[in-house]
């Protein structure tokens, strides 16, 4: 679809405002990102990085497609569209429960912050990897990597956004906002 050079509906910046009023926890960094241009005539694009102790532990991405026509799978003219991806412990990767729990990381998420939502849909995935020869590093590492995306019941968007940082918190290991993290 190729992108629309009219000016966006009222419905698409409403949206767009929703997504762009939220301050995330001072851990995380969002930033705009060059949205895509064939999935829906409107579409805006957020990045997200997650340090802790200076360290990128979990970057991704928020799309938000909106099609006046509406989409049948969409269920609605809106679509949000995450991709994300935490290096996590070796030994976490390994665990078989760990899929399940990602994604009720997203569930939970979006419940907890009043983001009503239908048609969500996606896939949560474990990487382990080990270096040899030449490119010899660290004895194994390992990534939960979360691809989700839900439609939006209304056009405002704060809520979603403040799940989705919720979700990369949650990825990321960090503590919940206020609580010290004892280990570190």
């Amino acid at each position: 679809m190729a992108p629309s050079t009219v000016l966006p509906p009222e419905t698409f910046t409403r949206a767009v405002q929703g997504l762009t009023s939220v301050r995330p926890r001072a851990e995380i960094a969002l930033d705009p990102l060059p949205a895509p241009k064939r999935l829906a005539p409107f579409a805006h694009a957020i990045g997200a990085t997650v340090l802790r102790d200076e360290d990128e532990v979990s970057t991704g991405r928020l799309v938000l497609l909106h099609d006046p026509q509406g989409h049948p799978a969409w269920h609605g003219t809106l679509r949000l569209v995450s991709y994300l991806t935490a290096e996590i412990e070796p030994e976490l990767a390994a665990d078989p429960l760990l899929p399940a729990v990602g994604w009720s990381w997203l569930i939970d998420a979006l419940e907890a912050h009043g983001a009503d939502y239908t048609a969500v849909g996606g896939t949560v995935t474990q990487t382990t990897s080990t270096r040899f020869g030449e490119l010899a590093g660290p004895p194994a590492t390992a990534d939960l990597e979360i691809r989700a995306s839900w439609t939006p019941l209304s056009t405002e968007l704060g809520a979603h956004l403040e799940a989705w940082c919720a979700l990369l918190s949650s990825t990321a290991g960090l503590p919940p906002p206020g609580v010290s993290d004892l280990g570190r």
